[in-house]
């Protein structure tokens, strides 16, 4: 009788776990989820932001065409991407073409004096601290997930349940220098 005890409590230990490494995985699978969402919120809250920069520009900068399209084909391309990688490089290249923007001002002292366009770059510096955090955020979540399926037992029951690796949110060694400074915003009146 005590062996049979012993043998039914060993294996509801045993399905205890695995029932806690399963639901430790489901709640760290979930806060990728939602660390990815919060991403792709900020991508989005920038890219609604273009259309009125654009527009911004054109008036001061009309001739300046090729600088605007990129800005344009940055934001579709944001728009249209729906895994990590397809949103770093989205990202890599809006920020090239915001710069090239910004760097447009420079040129153009009307412009750089425009209110709008000012009260643009402050929403915009706003955007990008936001969405530095929330790349960290996801980065980290991704990492707690991947090492949770990984570690032994977990890597049994992910394998089992089919707990896919995430990729982490990487802007590449291109892009790396220019994220570790914050987007310069110039305030000067000229």
């Amino acid at each position: 009788m005590n062996l049979v005890l012993i043998v039914l409590a060993a294996i509801v230990a045993v399905f205890g776990l695995i029932i806690l490494i399963y639901n430790g995985l489901v709640q760290k699978r979930q806060r990728v989820n939602q660390a990815f969402a919060d991403v792709d919120v900020q991508l989005k809250q920038r890219a609604n932001l273009i259309p009125n920069l654009v527009e911004t520009v054109k008036g001061y900068a009309a001739h300046e065409q090729e600088t605007l399209q990129q800005v344009i084909n940055a934001r579709q391309a944001g728009q249209a991407a729906s895994t990590a990688g397809e949103m770093a490089a989205a990202d890599s290249a809006m920020r090239a073409a915001l710069g090239k923007i910004f760097a447009l001002a420079e040129a153009y002292p009307d412009l750089k004096a425009n209110t709008n366009f000012l009260q643009l770059q402050q929403e915009l510096s706003a955007i990008e601290d936001k969405l530095a955090a929330a790349r960290r955020f996801y980065n980290s979540a991704v990492q707690d997930y991947n090492t949770a399926r990984e570690q032994f037992p977990g890597s049994i029951i992910a394998g089992s349940f089919n707990f896919e690796a995430r990729d982490f949110f990487d802007v590449g060694a291109g892009n790396r220098a220019a994220l570790e400074e914050p987007p310069a915003v110039s305030f000067k009146k000229s």
